[in-house]
């Protein structure tokens, strides 16, 4: 089969290879294409061959890896970077893009959106700077808002949702404290029910920046600017150091709640400026990320750092994923995304840099099944959706009109994202291999 392209000098012969499932799949046989096709050129003749075998087929967009490498240039200047022969017949794998295929309609909050949390497939949760945490079963759709602090809600963390009829949420903000909050997500609600905090967990002395929570939901983390990380019980009982329950309160279209206050189990101190970030991705290992441009894992028994990563960067984000759950993607106060090989000995150096960003990183969160894919907010107003395999981003998502201030995955083929511009926007359709 040949394949018309603008430069008929110099063809190549490929076979178009796929492990998607029909109707993704072309007959494996040999294609003449340009050699100066680039990655839009190859989803076209794709497209074009399957279509010849489907009329109704509809036109999908794809990705393109050689030798499990993503094609981001012409095909030419690909194999003479790679130093791969075109006299042989290339194999050529494709897979379908990983770009969002429909905009939904913004979530308009009052105020900045600082906090998104997208771990539970049931709906999706914010925090916002007007104070209060919202709970979304669909763009457009809040069913619950989470009341009681008075400063902004800096970051929010699903601390149990899995088969649990209640679910239990953490809220941070600039007030000092954290608030735990349980709801029924599936209950069915004309307007938003107001809910207020079961428990207000008490103790740090500045903002308090960032909070993350146990596997098993028993505890979370919260990070702040005062420079520590604390830990903190989840249970509704009361316990040493915590007083009894303080108020019920109910009104108007409000769940009914008794009210304690929590202080911290256990404090770990090592960072020197505020801790901006906290990831709780094993049952007893903590990771922090600092404006002291140091990413730390901290062992929880113990409460002492077992890993001192610097970067000469003030850093605002963190998150821990990939290959074996291993891998630390960082980013703060320039356009880098940085990631980390922990299981390397011997070297404290980024192992990926990202820099197409043009501004600060907001937020970095690594894909819950893949090995290979992650995300990244920024300042700059855009959202960048990255592939180990390849140094240019895969998609650029430009929904938001203000800096992005948070963003997240949602069921596995969403990115969620809020921002300056007071919105939370959703991303849908993405597909990851």
């Amino acid at each position: 089969m040949d394949v018309d392209g603008e430069d008929v000098s110099r063809r190549l012969h490929v076979k178009f290879v796929t492990k998607l499932d029909s109707p993704f799949k072309v007959p494996v046989n040999s294609v003449a294409i340009p050699s100066n096709v680039t990655r839009l050129g190859l989803s076209s003749i794709v497209n074009s061959i399957i279509q010849s075998d489907n009329p109704e087929w509809k036109t999908e967009p794809f990705d393109f890896l050689i030798d499990g490498e993503l094609i981001r240039m012409s095909l030419e200047e690909f194999l003479l970077a790679k130093g791969i022969s075109a006299e042989r017949t290339l194999e050529i794998e494709y897979i379908r893009a990983v770009t969002p295929r429909k905009e939904e309609e913004p979530s308009l909050h009052d105020d900045w959106v600082s906090a998104v949390n997208g771990s539970s497939p049931r709906f999706i949760l914010t925090g916002c700077y007007d104070g209060l945490g919202r709970v979304w079963s669909s763009a457009g759709s809040c069913s619950h808002i989470l009341e009681g602090h008075s400063g902004a809600i800096s970051s929010v963390a699903v601390v149990n949702s899995k088969d649990a009829e209640t679910v239990t949420v953490a809220t941070a903000s600039k007030d000092r404290t954290l608030r735990l909050f349980k709801f029924d997500a599936d209950e069915s609600v004309d307007s938003s029910t107001r809910v207020t905090a079961y428990k207000i967990l008490r103790g740090h002395k500045a903002s308090v920046q960032s909070v993350s929570a146990q596997k098993s939901g028993d505890m979370v983390c919260s990070s702040s600017w005062d420079c520590t990380i604390n830990l903190w019980n989840t249970n509704q009982s009361t316990s040493e150091g915590e007083s009894v329950p303080l108020k019920k309160r109910k009104g108007n279209n409000q769940a009914d709640e008794s009210q304690s206050e929590g202080e911290a189990v256990t404090t770990l101190v090592g960072h020197t400026q505020c801790v901006s970030s906290v990831v709780w991705p094993e049952h007893d290992v903590i990771y922090s990320a600092s404006w002291d441009h140091s990413v730390r894992r901290w062992d929880v028994e113990t409460g002492k750092d077992s890993l001192n990563l610097f970067c000469g960067k003030a850093l605002n984000t963190i998150d821990v994923g990939g290959e074996g759950s291993a891998l630390i993607a960082a980013g703060g106060s320039d356009p880098i995304l940085r990631v980390w090989d922990p299981r390397k000995p011997g070297t404290s150096a980024p192992v990926f840099q990202f820099s197409s960003h043009s501004s600060w990183i907001s937020a970095c969160k690594w894909h819950r099944s893949s090995w290979y894919h992650l995300l990244s907010a920024s300042y700059d107003g855009k959202i960048m959706l990255w592939d180990l395999r390849t140094a240019w981003p895969l998609s650029i998502i430009e929904t938001h009109n203000d800096k992005v201030l948070s963003a997240d995955w949602w069921k596995g083929e969403n990115v969620i994202s809020g921002g300056a511009d007071s919105n939370l926007r959703i991303s849908s359709g993405i597909a990851i291999s």
